[in-house]
This record gives C-alpha cells, sequence and structure tokens, in this order.
C-alpha cells in the first residue's frame, strides 16, 4: 500500500508538473502556404496572393499574450517574408520578418514563426514584404484581445468587423516593381479594394457590371467593432459610412479618448478601431466609402473603394451620391487638425493593469534627436532610389541581426547621419545605433510632393506634433507632451514635419522604413540596432533554432526537408514525448 501510495504522490507531481507546463500561457497554431490564385477583384483576371487559398489571408484572432506559431509554406516561385505590422515582438526582433533580420523563405520551402504578442491589445496586420509583393495581396488583419483581468473602456461590441481597404493595380506586382526598376512612376491606381472586392456599382460609369463587392450584414439597434486597415499601396483614403457615425476608441494597440468622426483619413500602413451603431432607419443599405485623398479628385473619381452596410430590416438597395470626402479645398491644414484631434485615453487601462497615464513620456530626457529627411526620388549610378538623409538603403545579403549573432563584420556600418547630409546622395547600408534604455526624438521631415507613412518595427511610438514647414529646436514648444497618441505608423505631409517619442526598451534590428510601397521598395528605410550591453536572455531571445542562413553564412543552411510539420505541433509532441518519458522512468523506479 505504502508503495502504491508513493507511486500516486509521484504520478500527481508529474502531472501537476506537466500540467504547469501546459498551463502558461497557450500556444495557437497556424499553418499558412503562400500561393497564387486568380482573381478579378476590378474585373480584370490577375494573379494574386491568397494564404491557404483565401484572399485577403485568414484574420489572426488571439489574446494577449498568446503564443503565436505559424507555418509558412512559400509557394509563390520567389523569396517571401511575412512581417506583422504594430506587433512589437518583444526581446524577439529574429522574427520581424524583414530582410535586417532573417533570411529569405525560399520558393518551396517553409519557414516557422514563433513569437508572444505580449502586452499588446487592439488592431494589426500581416504582410509579404518582399518583392513588392503586399501590392498583390498576401495580407490578412490582427486582433488581439484582451484577458479577462484587463478591463476595456467601452462595452463589449455586438460584432467584430475587419475591413482591409487599399488602392489597387490591374497590373502584376511584377509589372509594377518592373516599372519602378525601370525608373517610371507608378501612376493612378485602377480602383480601391475593401477585403479583395471592388467596389458596389455606386455609378455604371465608373464601376462595369459583374464586380463583387463586399457587403456587411448588421442588425438594428447593435453596435458593431468595426477595424480598418490601409494595407494599399501609396494612397492615403478617406474612410466614412453613410449617416453613421464613427466613434474612434483605438489605433494600432492604444485606446483613444473617443470623440466622434463623420469620416477619418486612414494613411498607408495605419490601422483604427470604431464603435458604430446601427442606429438608421434602413429605408435602404447604407454605402461605406474609402476614397483617395489629396489627389485631383475629378482625375481619380475610379479610385473610390464602396462596400454595402445591411440592415437585417433593410428595405431596399442602396442608391443615389456617395456621402461627401471632405471639402478642404480652402482649408489644407483640414486633415492635420483631425490627426492632431486623435488622443491617448490616459485613464484607461492597457495590456499591463497599469493605467496608461502612469508613463508620463513628457518628463523622460531626451538622449538622442535624428532628422530623418525625404526628398523626391534621385537618380544613383544611373537608377532612381529614394532617400532619407541623402541614404538610399540597400540591404546587405546577410541580415544585419545574424551578422552580430556571428560577429561578421563590413556587413553594415552604425553610421547614420542624425541630420541630412550636405552633398550627393549615395547608396549605403547605414544603421542608427540606438541606446539601450534611451530616449529617442525622432523628427520626420517630409520635402517630397506627397504624403509619406512612416512606421517602426518592434515599437509604438509617442506622436507629439506635426506642422508645415521645416523643424527646428524651437518647434518642441507646440509638442504635446500628455496624451499624444502611442502607436506605430504616422503620417508626414508633404512639405510638413511630424515628431514622435520612442523610448529603446526593445533589444535588436528594428526597422524605420515608409510605408508606401513604391518609395519604401526605392529605398526610403533604416535600421535601428538596440544593444544591451550585459548580454542574456532576459533582455532578447536567443536565435531560434529554425533560424535561415544566407549571404556569408549561406554554406551553414542545410537542405530542408520539404512540407516539415508545423512547430507548434512540434512543441507539443515534445510535451507528450516529456511526459510519457517521466512517467515510464517512475513506474522502472517503482
Amino acid at each position: 500500500m505504502a508503495l502504491l501510495r508513493s507511486l500516486s504522490a509521484l504520478l500527481f507531481d508529474i502531472s501537476l508538473l506537466f500540467g504547469l507546463c501546459l498551463a502558461g500561457d497557450p500556444f495557437i497554431p497556424f499553418d499558412w502556404e503562400l500561393s497564387y490564385i486568380t482573381a478579378a477583384p476590378l474585373g480584370v483576371k490577375q494573379q494574386v496572393i491568397a494564404i491557404n487559398g483565401q484572399f485577403p489571408g485568414p484574420i489572426v484572432n488571439v489574446t494577449t499574450n498568446d503564443n503565436l506559431v505559424v507555418n509558412v509554406l512559400n509557394s509563390l516561385g520567389e523569396d517571401a517574408l511575412i512581417t506583422w505590422n504594430g506587433i512589437q515582438h518583444r526581446r524577439n526582433s529574429w522574427e520581424d520578418g524583414v530582410l535586417g533580420t532573417n533570411c529569405p523563405i525560399p520558393s518551396g520551402w517553409n519557414w516557422t514563426y514563433q513569437f508572444q504578442v505580449k502586452d499588446q491589445i487592439g488592431s494589426f496586420f500581416y504582410f509579404p514584404s518582399l518583392n513588392f509583393q503586399r501590392a498583390a495581396g498576401g495580407y490578412g488583419g490582427i486582433i488581439v484581445n484582451n484577458r479577462a483581468i484587463i478591463s476595456v473602456p467601452f462595452g463589449t461590441p455586438d460584432g467584430d468587423i475587419t475591413l482591409m481597404i487599399g488602392d489597387w493595380y490591374n497590373r502584376n506586382h511584377t509589372a509594377l516593381r518592373m516599372a519602378l526598376d525601370d525608373g517610371k512612376d507608378l501612376g493612378m491606381p485602377d480602383g480601391v479594394l475593401m477585403n479583395g472586392k471592388g467596389p458596389y456599382q455606386y455609378n455604371h460609369t465608373l464601376v462595369p457590371d459583374g464586380i463583387d463587392y463586399e457587403s456587411i450584414n448588421v442588425h438594428p439597434g447593435k453596435t458593431y467593432r468595426i477595424r480598418v486597415h490601409n494595407v494599399g499601396i501609396s494612397t492615403s483614403l478617406n474612410f466614412r459610412i453613410q449617416n453613421h457615425n464613427l466613434l474612434l476608441v483605438e489605433t494600432e494597440g492604444s485606446y483613444t479618448s473617443q470623440q466622434n468622426y463623420t469620416n477619418l483619413d486612414i494613411h498607408v500602413g495605419q490601422s483604427y478601431s470604431f464603435l458604430v451603431t446601427m442606429d438608421q432607419n434602413a429605408s435602404s443599405d447604407y454605402y461605406i466609402v474609402a476614397s483617395a485623398r489629396f489627389v485631383n479628385e475629378t482625375l481619380w473619381t475610379r479610385v473610390t473603394g464602396v462596400a454595402i452596410l445591411h440592415y437585417s430590416n433593410s428595405k431596399g438597395k442602396a442608391a443615389g451620391p456617395l456621402p461627401d470626402p471632405p471639402n478642404d479645398f480652402y482649408d489644407k491644414s483640414f486633415s492635420m487638425n483631425q490627426a492632431r484631434s486623435i488622443r491617448w485615453n490616459v485613464s484607461a487601462g492597457a495590456a499591463r493593469p497599469n493605467p496608461q497615464g502612469s508613463f508620463k513620456y513628457g518628463q523622460i530626457n531626451v538622449t538622442q534627436l535624428y532628422v530623418l529627411k525625404n526628398k523626391p526620388p534621385v537618380v544613383i549610378n544611373g537608377k532612381r532610389r529614394t532617400t532619407l538623409n541623402g541614404i538610399s538603403y540597400v540591404n546587405p545579403q546577410t541580415p544585419m541581426r545574424l551578422a552580430d549573432q556571428y560577429k561578421l563584420k563590413g556587413i553594415y556600418a552604425l553610421d547614420f547621419p542624425t541630420t541630412p547630409l550636405v552633398g550627393p546622395p549615395s547608396l549605403g547600408s547605414s544603421v542608427i545605433n540606438g541606446t539601450y534604455r534611451g530616449f529617442m526624438e525622432i523628427i520626420f521631415q517630409n520635402n517630397d510632393t506627397t504624403i509619406q507613412s512612416y512606421h517602426m518595427d518592434g515599437y509604438a511610438f509617442f506622436v507629439v506634433g506635426m506642422d508645415f514647414g521645416e523643424w527646428t529646436e524651437n518647434s518642441r514648444g507646440t509638442y504635446n507632451k500628455w496624451d499624444g497618441v502611442a502607436r506605430s505608423t504616422t503620417q508626414v505631409f508633404p512639405g510638413a514635419w511630424t515628431a514622435v517619442l520612442v523610448s529603446l526598451d526593445n533589444v535588436g534590428v528594428w526597422n524605420i522604413r515608409v510605408e508606401n510601397l513604391d518609395t519604401w521598395y526605392l529605398g526610403q528605410e533604416v535600421y535601428v540596432r538596440v544593444v544591451n550591453p550585459e548580454v542574456n536572455n532576459k533582455t532578447e531571445l536567443p536565435m531560434p533554432d529554425n533560424a535561415f542562413f544566407c549571404g556569408k553564412l549561406k554554406d551553414m543552411q542545410k537542405v530542408q526537408t520539404p512540407h516539415s510539420k508545423s512547430l507548434a505541433l512540434s512543441v507539443m509532441v515534445g510535451r507528450m514525448k516529456l511526459f510519457i518519458l517521466m512517467l515510464f522512468f517512475a513506474v522502472a523506479v517503482f
């Protein structure tokens, strides 16, 4: 009896240990195949990039602190990577999905991303980061929900809706990048898609017959959370829903001060959450519109996306003119003032139980200042390129994070200038040397003629100021030092500047890029290298076991077994094997 009691106690302890292993933050597995399908979103058949045959890709719906395990099989016929726009990858730039940190996934190979959505709640999206592929699709929404112990500053909505909006060309992405390589502009897009579909036929001249459009079904009196992402190429879009108010509540992981908008400009790469109450009489369906901004509206009429909001008790189809866009012909500061009105909700809880307002960023001393200026495209070595501070970025063949791991020299230079260079522009792999736990002030100065959207991987920065003209140190007197919204993507108007503050507490090599695909493709980006002098696994996770090798380390790469199984399954199988071995050991001992 005593032996049996001892065995039972040991088995209980082992079971408890195994249970604790499984009771931590859950692992959420996904198996994706990137491939081409034929579609005609604007009535012209073309190749689009699908995930598991789906365009746009599936929505990733997870909870903060979940561990995502995403096994990506690349069937595109060219290199690919997936990047996670706005997901901060705490301590883990290895999973960022850009060339500065990852070797690309070769055609026919697969790679498994594994990262934790740590301390984040909100609306984000993913997309393929190489070779202009986002222009062909491959994107999808990410929803990071709050845990039960974290309060939300609004009631639980009656539904959750994701809208991917963006400009679209009927030419394949390979043809678009070839045009850029040949020194040409892309020209006006052929339209705007909503969730991969073309516009509702609100106008028989502008919209041909047979176009499939998005229709969102709702119930009267209910309130829905609508998450809108601009996943397009280079066009800022004004979003609006006919006769409905948009109550803005969140952007890119930050709760905002709640205020109603009849329309909102959403720039390339930006994400917003609105609460929309279905308070109309449903005499007919209603238009959902995303139209091009800051262009000649007479010429760009076709660049308008239209979906349908359909009440369950609707009495007819939507008809008549679309709701009007902003009339700011005589008020050039309308959109900038609208952007300034988006404030951080400092009284709301964030992913951590502590209130957001406990982090008083305006009282922190700035330790580094970088003024990043872009200009119209220039010709360097006979090729049309774009620049930041006079440098057009060129990705080294060996990713920088991998070069650091193996102490390779000469891959990149930690010499990116703090202010624009004087002299002719040049090509280079010049990197910002960020100070770990420093507080960096970045000024995005846009000296081009079009709006630029800037994004920083691995971080959310505080948008503290924007204005027309050249930034000077006196501009700091206009900064919002209390409730500037924290986000990962900000717009910079032409002939204007935007100032952000960022706390460099996330170790790794992180990309700062323009989200406009054409100017990004031509070199308008830079990386920030943040290193903890005390090397440990607490501030940066070790290199993953499945890391690819390329460039100067390509000889270390082993041939991959085709269609290897998901790492998520491997993790679970490994835990099961450990449990079984412990059981066998326990039985053998007794």
